[in-house]
């Protein structure tokens, strides 16, 4: 099934390595230097654009974390252009590392990924090829982690010349932000470009 412009023109943003240098300078107390990678893997391929995330601060790149999907497709209702759903990793340490070893990532399958059902963005296209992914209201993203609740909120703007990230980590009980994009969304510039990677996949 051919993708639409749309959704390519989204994954085209988002597929690559990306790093916050600049504000980790200037702002070193809020925002940790990480170094995010992206990347194409061949799962739900029929209709949608999957991608493999992880991350790793910048004085331990040998020791990333956050592995997860995200599954970019079209929307199921008509007032967004574009939604993504988010799985996560049952046995992470299978992929850890995968960012920079894409080669992990060709004998992952269905069997070991778990859909994280409230864990969805809702995408907006906006003038400028510019997009904002937002959660739905009422909607919560919540996961088990070594045996306890956590809950992130998620959310994303992209375009050619820009990605901000809007995730953070939240307390199930006091709602007080406990990590991530607590005063502010990061803000990464794109230093490698893997969308050679997804012509690949197709």
């Amino acid at each position: 099934m051919p993708f639409s412009p749309t959704l390519l023109s989204l994954a085209s943003h988002i597929i690559g390595e990306f790093e916050n240098a600049e504000q980790a300078a200037a702002e070193p107390i809020w925002y940790v230097h990480l170094r995010l990678w992206q990347r194409p893997v061949a799962l739900f391929g029929e209709d949608s654009i999957t991608l493999f995330a992880e991350q790793a601060n910048i004085t331990n790149l040998q020791n990333p974390y956050r592995q997860r999907l995200m599954r970019l497709q079209p929307a199921s209702e008509p007032f967004h252009a574009l939604q993504v759903q988010y799985y996560e990793f049952k046995k992470p340490t299978i992929v850890k590392g995968a960012g920079s070893d894409p080669d992990l990532l060709k004998s992952v399958t269905f069997e070991q990924i778990n859909l994280l059902p409230g864990c969805i963005l809702n995408v907006s296209l906006l003038e400028g090829d510019r997009f904002i992914a937002k959660t739905p209201v009422d909607t919560r993203c919540c996961f088990n982690y070594q045996g306890k609740a956590r809950q992130v909120v998620l959310g994303f703007e992209a375009s050619a010349d820009k990605y901000l990230t809007y995730d953070k980590g939240v307390d199930l009980e006091t709602n007080q932000a406990l990590w991530g994009a607590m005063m502010g969304p990061y803000r990464y510039t794109k230093t490698q470009d893997y969308s050679h990677e997804l012509m690949l996949k197709e």
